[in-house]
Order: C-alpha cells, then structure tokens, then sequence
C-alpha cells in the first residue's frame, strides 16, 4: 500500500517536471504578431492531469477500506470459529429468528449454517462449548416462503440439510415452525421451530 502511494506521488511529480520542462522549452512569442490563445490548452491540459490523479487516488482509497475490512473480518475470526474460508461468531442473548438475522446484519454477516455434514458438526461442537449441551442455535435456513421449500438467507435452495429423523420426523411442524435450529441435545441434528421463539445464534462471516 505505501509502495503504491509512493508510485502515485511519482507520478505527480513526473507529470508537473515535464509540464515545467514543456513551458521552459517554449520560445518568447513575437509581440508583433497576435498573440495566440494558449490559455485553454494549458487549462485542458491541467485538468486532464487532475483527473488521472484523482482516479488513482480514488483506486487507492478502495484498496485501503477493503484491506480494513478484511483485517476486521480477520479480527472477528479471532474473537470465532474459522471454519473453510467462514468463520462463526457466537452472539450475546437470544432472539427470534428474524431479529437474530437482522442482528448479523447489522454486524457485517448473516444468519450461520453449515453447507455441509462437516461444517454442521464443527458449528455443533463449537456451539457446545459456548452454549452449551441443552442449546438450539438458530441457523440461516427457512421455508417461510413456500412450505417444505428450505433456503438459505438469500433464497437460494439448499443442497445439505441435517434434519432429526431417529425420535421425529423433521422437519414437521407444518407452516407452524419455519424456522430451522440446530439442536445440542439432537447431537447436531436440525429441528424446524416457530420463527418467534427465542433462541441462541452465530454470525457467520465470509473471509475473502
């Protein structure tokens, strides 16, 4: 980053020689003939340079707020679980589910959910350690949409699910629960519950 500022300030400074070399250079105007209009060209000529550094310095500053978003999404991993190019986040108190997404939100990610049987195994066991062996955690997986049509928070179908089927048949709460939770005391499997129940929930956060 400071390489490239130090090549932009190069620049300028490379740009305004040559504009001072080009005006040294330049013979006396004969005082007997008209005197010609340079004004504009050196105007347009000026303003030309300005922009060109204006659109480096605008490319600059991109760079500096998305490393700054990375180094705090970096800084939050610390403070989760890193898990493939996710992390996790454990978030204080328990919510609805939709006030839980909103939460995440707020706070840069969205609503957490495992993508695959290891991904949901490590939120599982990392969700034991933060809240315990009795939790359901809400994950990002909802059929409020269309009944028994299970998305993700953007709408898009999803390809892994990790329903209980051993002591219920999961999900079965009908257009009553639409709202899908991971369960500790299911070993990790997924229960649908009602959206307005309260219950714990991670962040999740997508490292580029």
């Amino acid at each position: 980053m400071e390489l490239r500022a130090a090549l932009t300030l190069l620049t300028v400074l490379c740009l305004l020689r040559d504009s001072r070399q080009q005006r040294d250079s330049r013979q006396q105007p004969d005082r007997t003939k008209p005197r010609k209009n340079l004004s504009s060209k050196k105007a347009v000529v000026t303003e030309s340079m300005i922009e060109d550094i204006k659109k480096q310095i605008d490319h600059i500053m991109e760079e500096v707020n998305l490393l700054k978003e990375n180094q705090a999404l970096h800084t939050v991993c610390l403070r989760g679980m890193k898990v493939d190019r996710k992390c996790y986040l454990p978030m204080n108190g328990k919510k609805t589910f939709h006030k839980a997404s909103d939460d995440c939100i707020l706070h840069g990610g969205t609503l957490g959910w495992a993508k695959n049987e290891e991904e949901n195994q490590a939120l599982y066991q990392y969700a034991r350690q933060k809240v315990g062996e009795n939790h359901n955690i809400w994950i990002g997986v909802t059929d409020i949409t269309a009944e028994g049509t299970w998305v993700d928070m953007t709408g898009t179908l999803v390809n892994y699910t990790n329903w209980e089927t051993v002591t219920s048949q999961q999900p079965d709460g009908g257009t009553k629960e639409n709202c899908a939770a991971l369960s500790g005391l299911a070993n990790g499997k997924w229960l649908d519950k009602p959206c307005r129940s309260q219950n714990s929930y991670f962040c999740q956060f997508n490292i580029p």
